[in-house]
């Protein structure tokens, strides 16, 4: 089976199974969030076991991360002299919280008019499982070259896999990692991811007081905690919204340009309200830097007194560009919010974590078999884009193997998929047109 007709045919009928499973996986709550019941993401670990079983994936086992959840991983021979793939996706998923917005129950996969699932984890990042899983369906019996299979229990958490992956280089070594944990602008539109912006954070604290004290008897004169937190906040950007921090890098995007009509819509931006930043959209979001404000800790409105607040602790993040060093941006942020300090207040500043920066080497001949399988299935030219998200274990797989070409694609589509946020969906014609490009592509490498 090596014409695109035929995948593209026998694609199509799989999609039943592969999209009952779909759903049996968007059924189960496997938040890996501390604080969130563990036991829904234990049995996730276990239901990709069975389904990776069932497509055919013998000895496919849970391995023991430490200090975070198992990932499931096996490690299918191929015929001799073929090159080795790793097929990445993860089974855990963002809370799906009440007040974000649900028009259905979001661990109830429910299909609209517009032929789209909906529910938590159904594009992110289940759609990939189901990708994975249908291209084994289609190959399991005659593997056209050696496949590993690395399904990560903990990506939208703080992970324990990078380290293990460093720890264990002989299991994920590979000539190619496939992440199956990307998407198109829109739906319909063949595309590859080809850069990722990194994810670099850190916390700062703010004290003025000793204790909170009456803000009619000492405001005026003694500083307050949260104004003095605005005021450094404020320094982060410009009069434009562009993020200027001495020492953080900014490019420009030289690939195929951000959909502004598609943009708009994902972004839900409201009328009125100007963009940020300068330079292209695409650059803005996929070649600059960008700081954003997590949280913050202080009283609510509904608790709040009339007291000056001693301390006031705020969560950043930072998206670093391509081929930036994350260590040094990271470094360059937390110097300069301790070198602002209105009315000399005490400022703390404490490292959360360092997600790298990614950028694929286009000129590996496995992303050019990716692009033409692409085109192939999708019959139209292949667009490359950047994202704005990170995937930090890149970073490790590279370390584990240094020469692998990274191919950067899936299901999760810019314009509805809504990952991380109220009503996340999937287009099902879109699993299934990656389950047709990923076999056709495995077969071609097999072939080299």
């Amino acid at each position: 089976m090596n014409d695109t007709d035929q995948i593209t045919a026998a694609a199509a009928a799989i999609m039943p199974k592969v999209l009952e499973r779909h759903a049996e996986l968007v059924r189960i709550p496997s938040v890996a969030f501390p604080g969130f019941d563990p036991v829904p993401v234990h049995r996730m670990g276990q239901a990709v076991v069975d389904l990776f079983k069932e497509a055919g994936a013998e000895d496919v086992e849970l391995l023991d991360v430490p200090g975070g959840y198992p990932c499931v991983y096996a490690d299918l021979p191929g015929p001799d002299g073929t090159p080795t793939v790793l097929l990445y996706a993860h089974y855990d998923v963002q809370p799906a919280p009440a007040e974000q917005g649900w028009d259905t129950d979001p661990f109830e996969p429910t299909t609209k008019e517009n032929g789209r699932i909906y529910g938590r984890g159904s594009a992110d990042d289940k759609s990939g499982l189901a990708i994975h899983f249908g291209t084994l369906l289609l190959l399991a019996d005659r593997l056209p070259c050696h496949l590993k299979l690395l399904i990560e229990g903990e990506e939208e958490t703080i992970s324990h896999l990078e380290d293990f992956v460093e720890a264990n280089p002989e299991r994920f070594a590979c000539d190619v990692a496939v992440i199956a944990d990307m998407g198109p602008q829109s739906v319909g539109r063949p595309t590859l991811t080809t850069a990722l912006r990194g994810d670099v954070a850190c916390t700062v604290t703010v004290r003025t007081l000793g204790s909170p004290v009456h803000s009619g008897l000492f405001g005026g004169a003694a500083p307050d905690a949260m104004t003095a937190m605005i005021r450094i906040l404020d320094g982060l950007h410009d009069e434009n919204g562009d993020t200027v921090i001495k020492g953080v890098d900014a490019g420009t995007w030289p690939g195929a340009g951000m959909d502004a009509d598609v943009y708009h819509s994902a972004s839900t931006i409201l009328e009125g309200v100007d963009y940020l930043g300068t330079g292209s959209l695409s650059d803005r979001i996929w070649a600059k830097p960008s700081v954003t404000v997590l949280g913050m800790d202080l009283p609510n409105t509904a608790e709040a007194s009339n007291v000056l607040l001693p301390s006031v602790k705020a969560k950043l993040s930072m998206r670093v560009i391509p081929g930036a060093d994350a260590e040094a941006q990271l470094d360059a942020l937390m110097s300069h919010l301790r070198a602002q300090r209105p009315w000399n207040c005490v400022v703390e500043v404490e490292k959360v974590k360092t997600g790298h920066p990614f950028a694929v080497d286009m000129s590996a001949p496995s992303i050019a078999a990716a692009e033409q399988a692409l085109e192939d299935v999708y019959g139209a030219p292949v667009e490359s884009i950047g994202s704005g998200g990170s995937i930090p274990l890149i970073a490790s797989l590279q370390k584990a193997a240094p020469d692998a070409a990274i191919v950067l694609w899936g299901a999760e589509d810019t314009a509805e998929a809504n990952i991380h946020a109220s009503n996340e969906s999937v287009d099902p014609g879109e699993i299934e047109r990656m389950i047709a490009a990923q076999t056709l592509l495995l077969l071609r490498l097999g072939a080299v």
